[in-house]
């Protein structure tokens, strides 16, 4: 990939390189992200030198799991070791949204979630700037919130519905705090990488910066901060024009839109031994071409889904084998950088300046030609092989209702026919990632929370009183699921399960992680939304709360 952006150190070790695909091949712990989060307990260099010095005197130069095993022991530490220990000083027992909330069981709830910021905080050691080719973390000044569970760093598109549960618990300084983070980012690298690991380096996620600024102001209205850092929500703006754009024809017109697209043709690093057996049976253009479709999905945050399939509709014959994300135009990633055109904007009218009122004209135009499908009534992802959009669904087919990238007003209410008219809506724990069953994690029967958050704020935010209503009857049921699992499991999960009564998300690559960042400010969004209305009970409570009333009434008449 061409450009300055890509100013990357290269890594021997964490990223590329025979002693990682030599731990990695031999499986030395059940997940691999295990090992490329290890620090080095010695320089680089010597690291290589000692390992290249036993590949020298071992028969055919691979080492046994025991050799390797006894290297990496001696030659590496345990993850985590980049941490220091730090509480959040901006935190509170008390933010004024536990007040918003009627149902005393969701407020308790809510006041445990606010709690939990103090367990997913984190401060990187000095150590990582001074010394950083000792560690795969990357480097940034202020202290953070991770996901959870085997996340143990920082993530992308993660922090935004972070940040804004951080601003709805009254920490704006540790909000503030992070966006300064991902500035730090792209004043280095040009980009945001996809999580706080050197292995990211080389792809993003879901371009949220912009975003986080927005929410950011509306809290704390520091128009200086955006003023000394607009440069750097362009620049990463920019970064998705040069190097992840698309010209598609419609009619006599040329539009420029985004993609995915990751040219790097390795196996990943934290899921070496999967994405190399994956590949195993391909010749070596093959295998580099799918790696670079695996990097390329991953950098969506939907990793993996039928969505990246060349195949859709069931019986469905594709599998992660058939991953095709560079040939997928996403609606959602375009509706998110619509939004981004859209602030960015209005920030530049707020200094005076107004740049990017055309681009937004551009985009509106280009989402509407190439994503909008009439006879489905909502935008579809257009798939640039077979040159026509996807006809399935994805909650990411509503995203433009809330990013507010549209032009029709007419647009909600087919939406919410369109949601209607499928069966998305009998699931009773949450809107589910597709209608397919794969096995692959961003499928039915995984329901995740920024997808739920998506759809519910862009329906609650129409003027029509049905897309209102379907909103909130959303928020009710994805409350309820997540109350129910917590009062069992005394956990938030990264997703769940919408089959039956409710579990926790199943299927991909590992075991469903608690925690969990994204998870709780989603919830504590949906309680300032409708915290006066939401209950704890199963949605059949009312019901037999009448019957019990009719009851006592029928009794008392005898």
């Amino acid at each position: 990939v061409e450009g300055r952006t890509w100013n990357v150190p290269s890594n021997t070790i964490y990223c590329t390189g025979d002693l990682l695909k030599q731990v990695q091949l031999a499986r030395l712990f059940s997940d691999d992200k295990h090992f490329v989060d290890m620090p080095l307990r010695e320089s680089p260099d010597l690291v290589l030198k000692k390992f290249q010095q036993l590949v020298n005197v071992t028969a055919g130069g691979i080492l046994s799991k025991e050799q390797l095993q006894q290297f990496v022991s001696s030659s590496f530490s345990d993850p985590g070791q980049e941490f220091e220990q730090w509480e959040p000083q901006d935190w509170t027992s008390s933010p004024q949204i536990l007040a918003k909330i009627s149902d005393q069981k969701l407020q308790a709830w809510a006041s445990d979630l606010n709690a939990k910021w103090k367990s997913l905080g984190r401060k990187i050691k000095d150590d990582v700037r001074t010394r950083p080719t000792f560690y795969s973390q990357i480097y940034v000044p202020h202290p953070l919130m991770v996901p959870g569970g085997r996340f143990i760093e920082y993530y992308y598109w993660d922090s935004y519905w972070v940040i804004e549960g951080l601003l709805l618990s009254e920490m704006a300084a540790t909000a503030k705090g992070m966006i300064q983070n991902f500035l730090y980012l792209v004043e280095r690298y040009g980009h945001i990488p996809n999580g706080g690991r050197v292995y990211y380096l080389r792809r993003s996620q879901p371009p949220f910066l912009t975003l986080m600024m927005d929410a950011y102001l509306a809290h704390a209205n520091d128009t200086e901060f955006l003023r000394e850092n607009i440069h750097l929500l362009e620049a990463e703006y920019e970064f998705w024009q040069r190097n992840r754009s698309v010209s598609i024809t419609v009619g006599d017109r040329n539009h420029t839109l985004n993609y995915y697209n990751v040219q790097i043709g390795e196996p990943r690093p934290e899921s070496y031994s999967k994405d190399w057996e994956l590949a195993s049976d391909l010749n070596e253009d093959a295998r580099q071409e799918l790696w670079a479709e695996l990097k390329s999905a991953a950098e969506s945050g939907w990793d993996f889904s039928s969505r990246w399939f060349l195949s859709w509709s069931p019986p469905l014959p594709a599998t992660l084998k058939d991953t095709k994300a560079r040939a997928v135009v996403p609606v959602d990633l375009n509706a998110f950088l619509c939004k981004t055109e859209h602030l960015l904007a209005s920030f530049y009218r707020i200094l005076g300046k107004e740049p990017f009122q055309a681009a937004l004209e551009h985009r509106l135009e280009a989402v509407q030609a190439v994503f909008w499908n009439e006879a489905a009534g909502v935008w579809l992802d257009f798939n640039l092989l077979k040159k026509q959009p996807n006809p399935a669904f994805y909650p990411s087919n509503l995203a433009p209702l809330w990013t507010d990238c549209f032009s029709d007003q007419a647009a909600a209410e087919r939406a919410v026919r369109y949601l209607e008219g499928s069966t998305v809506l009998s699931y009773k724990n949450g809107i589910p990632t597709s209608l397919a069953r794969t096995g692959e994690q961003w499928d039915l029967p995984n329901a995740w929370p920024p997808l739920q958050h998506m759809v519910i704020a862009g329906l609650a935010k129409s003027s029509s009183s049905r897309a209102k209503e379907i909103a909130f009857d959303l928020a009710q049921n994805w409350v309820r699921t997540n109350f129910a699992l917590y009062k069992k499991y005394q956990a938030m999960f990264e997703k769940y399960n919408v089959d039956g009564d409710g579990k926790p998300g199943t299927g991909g690559e590992y075991q469903v992680q608690e925690g969990f960042g994204w998870t709780n400010g989603v919830v504590l969004q949906l309680l300032d939304l409708y915290g006066d209305r939401l209950t704890s009970g199963s949605p059949s409570t009312p019901f037999r709360a009448w019957i019990v009333v009719a009851c006592i009434f029928l009794l008392n008449l005898k």
